[in-house]
């Protein structure tokens, strides 16, 4: 099974169907924590939600595409990092995160997103990876700055969440920028 740690009690793992309980658990901690700053299909509030959630993720890394990660810290899942979107064909990807508030301030989001980068741009040879989050979210940004990601622009008004549009940052790591990174 893969599994990296991060310390001596905080792991990556994948985040499998088989998981449905335990991470509409994690999602009833982490739901309103996280529901501005994610879509509002991974926010699901049933086990059966959860699986659903897990199941197109699973089909997706099937097919070569996104995936989820859960983090984990003292055996508890407490959020994750995923590949919104994988392209080799591509060579792009785009790489998001959770967590609950628990688990804040521990670094866990910054190191679980660098196994990504080294994944998707080292292992696999894609040549961007892409961070976008709301230009509002400064938590999230602070991770893509961390990664060594240049902030490549701002889509103004380009994300609805609760009714409202909000602009939204695009972070971007290319290959070539590793050697600085």
């Amino acid at each position: 099974m893969f599994r990296r740690e991060f310390t001596p009690t905080a792991e990556l793992r994948p985040l499998e169907v088989w998981h449905a309980e335990e991470f509409a658990a994690h999602l009833d901690r982490a739901r309103e924590h996280i529901r501005p700053w994610v879509g509002a299909s991974f926010v699901t509030d049933t086990v059966d939600g959860a699986r659903a959630t897990l199941q197109r993720y699973a089909q997706s890394a099937a097919d070569d595409g996104g995936r989820l990660y859960g983090i984990w810290s003292d055996g508890q899942l407490v959020g994750g990092v995923m590949f919104v979107s994988f392209s080799a064909p591509a060579g792009q990807c785009e790489i998001g995160c959770w967590l609950e508030p628990a688990a804040e301030g521990r670094g866990l989001v910054t190191a679980a997103s660098r196994v990504l980068v080294d994944y998707a741009l080292r292992e696999r040879g894609l040549n961007r990876a892409e961070w976008r989050c709301r230009a509002d979210n400064e938590r999230s940004a602070a991770v893509a700055r961390r990664l060594g990601m240049t902030l490549d622009g701002t889509l103004r008004g380009a994300w609805l969440n609760g009714g409202v549009f909000h602009d939204k940052q695009v972070w971007a790591l290319v290959r070539g920028d590793l050697a600085v990174a």
